[in-house]
């Protein structure tokens, strides 16, 4: 059994005073996120914290209502009751799992939350044989059903067209910053840097295992040997490209898959099929390279295409010729 289920109450087995503790704990919780979101984007995108803001002040006024009717059915002392003690009941995501994954996901993620609470509140209502009780709970599903609205209300006060249009680039240069450019910079460093050594030692030795073994220490090496460079070269605060180690992770590991992309088939013992497929998938990492410079930094795709074409040719004529010699 998973330690901690056994434990667990079924939502419903849960008293009225169980389901509103249960609403006020979630309304709490609920508002720190918010404003946690708000605090992770006052700096760089002010006008969506404004939204959070308005969103946490909502969650906060939900909340003095279920404690209003608490003390009134139940009296002042309420019960320690959470979401994580309900077998079945729906879970918030750690802040932390969030902010990284950018201002759309975290605006993903709210609305999300509306829906979560909208379902409790319209199940708890059905649970409720008190009047009172069943209203509030009613009236919180339709407010929670109708936060989007609200959302839409603050975007409208805070986030118009052009300050919506001037976060989304904000976020987007910030990505490109952070995880396209050093991990375009990986991949470019691995797919090329590593082709002279790889296909030197497969045209030197025709061994398939020993030139796997190369190109694995070869690519990790670089992976490694990358991806600090590139978190120790800039921290970001005055460049604005993001967090070193993000940028250290993007560059580090698509360094090591650019030079194993071409390792990788020299666990095939025949000599000439492996280095036939290896050519092949040198071929569509120089492509994928030209794609992705075409795609997210605007170098014409012909002009990309030649570069990286032309380049990588040279250094697999290096590694051949050296290897052939």
């Amino acid at each position: 059994m998973i330690p901690g289920f056994a434990n667990r109450r079924k939502f419903r087995d849960l008293s009225e005073q169980d389901i509103l503790a249960l609403a006020i704990s979630s309304e709490e919780d609920d508002a720190r996120i918010y404003r946690s979101y708000a605090e992770m984007l006052r700096a760089d995108y002010p006008a969506s914290a404004a939204i959070f803001d308005g969103m946490a002040i909502e969650e906060d006024g939900h909340r003095r209502q279920l404690i209003d009717l608490h003390v009134v059915r139940f009296g002042d002392v309420i019960p320690l009751i959470r979401r994580e003690h309900v077998s079945g009941f729906y879970a918030r995501r750690p802040v932390w799992l969030i902010e990284n994954l950018g201002l759309d996901r975290i605006r993903d993620e709210a609305s999300q939350m509306e829906r979560d609470a909208e379902r409790f509140y319209t199940i708890a209502a059905t649970l409720s044989a008190d009047a009172t009780t069943r209203k509030l709970l009613g009236d919180l599903a339709a407010a929670e059903a109708s936060h989007a609205v609200r959302a839409d209300d603050l975007a409208t006060a805070h986030l118009g067209a052009d300050a919506k249009t001037s976060e989304d680039s904000a976020a987007e240069r910030q990505f490109l910053l952070t995880w396209v450019q050093p991990g375009l910079a990986g991949l470019m460093d691995g797919s090329v840097s590593t082709l002279a050594p790889i296909f030197a030692v497969a045209f030197a030795t025709q061994d398939t295992w020993t030139t796997f073994l190369v190109g694995l220490a070869a690519s990790v090496g670089a992976g490694i040997s990358m991806g600090f460079t590139e978190a120790a070269s800039d921290d970001g605060q005055i460049s604005g490209r993001g967090s070193p180690i993000k940028r250290g992770i993007a560059a580090g590991v698509m360094t090591t898959l650019g030079g194993l992309g071409h390792a990788l088939p020299y666990l095939i013992v025949d000599f000439w099929t492996a280095t036939t497929i290896a050519l092949i998938v040198v071929f569509v990492e120089l492509w994928a390279i030209a794609w992705i410079q075409n795609r997210y930094m605007q170098t014409p795709f012909l002009r990309a295409a030649f570069q990286v074409v032309v380049g990588g040719a040279l250094v697999f004529a290096a590694g051949a010729i050296i290897g052939s010699g």
